[in-house]
């Protein structure tokens, strides 16, 4: 199904779902040369917001959780997808070893986190893999079997450094997946690993990606598929400003924030009166670095006008610890409202990829979050996207908007445009890229 647009502006969505119905054979040739020149992150997650009037991405997860959200009508198209993945990078891989978060299952996250992995299990295990699980807990010094409360088990061990290669005990991977991003910073175990295949790279990790050169390069992305399609790419397109550095305590750089948030307030309120929107505009204010809602140790704030900056630097500049003495590098987002409901909740669609494919997705849900809020909080519930239905193809001459496969192909379109940035981005910040004069 899809859910109930309370909005009244559902017009240039449903234009632009049909543009792209109307475009599928350009959009895909397209996709498919831009595969051919441009490498695919091995897996990646899109969050996806629907304000009625316009669709965008507002955050890509390049190390990806909640596998366990997909239904097993989804799966078989992620093994197809891990299968296509494997063949290209590794086609002899025997052995694949994850390497997840730190997680127990007492965790108040830890055993959905956990279930997580299982699920990539699930999925490598029927793409031909052996699969184990080496985790960088300094507390797994043996083969630690966790039970969740499913009454499944997972199994960890610690993970064993030779000079160039990560192994277990008698388990020697081809390929590590890290399901963990590393925004605290890199370990040194996992540095200079020359003779197997990390992925995502390191330089993909939390601690080192940059959210504004992410949207960056998916500006351009839009820009390009805009003129494909003949569409405004702001109407797929997040703006945004890199603000840089603030020191909360010190209020230095407070001054250059207000500014830079009045300028970009400014500029969507001018959009919004190109396409007659009659809704308040506003935008987030969150840390460059990392992802969900405490990224950087700090809030996401949403900002509708630069007076609420004040609380947002009296609620960051109170918090104990380091983070009062931190410079932060923050970036601007235009905020894009969800309009979309669940059960009455507000809801944004997720979708999950692997290599160059869409393979399901679901909805997140949050009965306590305004449509302008960030959604991916503690308290989120999960409902499938009707990819159950996925083995219809998108209907062309339904009605916009009242088909959910033509809807899910629309949300799969824009996840894929910011994989492809994503492609792009990490080409251009990758350490070992041969730089040709």
């Amino acid at each position: 199904m899809v859910p109930h647009l309370i909005t009244a502006l559902t017009g240039p969505i449903n234009e632009l779902e049909q543009r792209i119905l109307d475009s599928t054979p350009a959009i895909e040739r397209w996709f498919r040369l831009e595969w051919m020149e441009h490498t695919p992150p091995f897996y990646c997650s899109v969050d996806v917001r629907n304000a009625g009037f316009k669709l965008a991405p507002v955050d890509t997860n390049l190390f990806p959780d909640g596998w366990n959200n997909l239904t097993p009508e989804m799966l078989p198209l992620a093994v197809q997808a891990a299968m296509a993945a494997i063949e290209k990078i590794c086609p002899e891989a025997r052995n694949l070893l994850v390497v997840p978060e730190n997680h127990t299952p007492n965790d108040p996250t830890g055993s959905f986190y956990l279930a997580n992995v299982l699920q990539l299990k699930r999925i490598f295990h029927q793409a031909g893999l052996n699969v184990k699980f080496g985790s960088l807990d300094a507390a797994i010094k043996t083969p630690t079997t966790l039970k969740l409360p499913t009454g499944e088990t997972i199994t960890l061990e610690p993970l064993n450094r030779t000079d160039r290669r990560l192994v277990l005990k008698d388990f020697d991977p081809c390929t590590i997946l890290l399901n963990n991003d590393l925004a605290a910073g890199i370990p040194g175990m996992l540095e200079d690993v020359n003779e197997q295949y990390l992925l995502p790279p390191l330089h993909a990790s939390g601690s080192v990606r940059s959210k504004a050169t992410h949207f960056k390069n998916y500006e351009e992305v839009a820009k390009r598929f805009g003129k494909l399609i003949g569409v405004d790419s702001w109407l797929i397109n997040p703006m945004f400003t890199h603000c840089g550095p603030v020191n909360v305590a010190t209020s230095e750089g407070i001054d250059s924030l207000s500014t830079q948030v009045d300028a970009l307030l400014t500029k969507i309120k001018r959009k919004y009166k190109e396409y007659g929107i009659h809704e308040k505009p506003f935008v987030l204010v969150k840390s460059n670095r990392g992802s969900g809602e405490g990224a950087g140790g700090m809030g996401i704030m949403t900002v509708r006008d630069v007076k609420d900056l004040d609380a947002w630097a009296a609620k960051n500049k109170s918090r104990n610890g380091p983070l009062a003495n931190a410079v932060m590098d923050i970036i601007i987002q235009e905020g894009i409202q969800t309009n979309e409901r669940v059960n009455a909740a507000v809801a944004e669609p997720v979708v999950y990829m692997m290599d160059r494919y869409v393979v399901g997705g679901f909805y997140r849900i949050h009965a306590d979050r305004g449509i302008d809020e960030n959604l991916n909080a503690p308290g989120a519930s999960y409902v499938p996207l009707a990819f159950a239905d996925s083995g219809r193809l998108p209907q062309p001459g339904e009605i916009p908007g009242a088909s959910s496969p033509n809807r899910f192909y629309m949300y799969g379109v824009i996840a894929r445009l910011a994989m492809l940035a994503a492609s792009y981005e990490l080409e251009a910040t990758d350490p070992n890229a041969e730089v040709y004069d």
